[in-house]
């Protein structure tokens, strides 16, 4: 597969269009600095089942109150009015 190396400056300006290269057209892309590789943007369909991101081990703990926040947000998620929705109204 062809890799497509794009520098720090032509990366933030043109960042919409690169993840929608990687997303849709399946590139990869390099984004370097000084010539000197830093990240490289990939498809999801390039990342094997043990590099998602739920199973990362070792930086939370199954009990920390972070996961009932995040179970309180998405069940309000479903009862919640957007703001455009609740300004019409009145």
């Amino acid at each position: 597969m062809n890799n497509k190396t794009f520098d720090v400056a032509q990366a933030k300006k043109h960042f919409s269009e690169l993840l929608g290269r990687v997303a849709y057209g399946g590139e990869r892309i390099i984004i370097s600095k000084r010539g000197k590789p830093l990240a490289v943007l990939v498809p999801p369909s390039e990342l094997s089942p043990e590099h998602h991101l739920s199973k990362t081990k070792g930086w939370m703990e199954n009990d920390d109150p972070f996961f009932d926040i995040m179970d309180q947000i998405v069940c309000d998620r479903a009862t919640h009015t957007p703001r455009i929705l609740k300004s019409k109204k009145g």
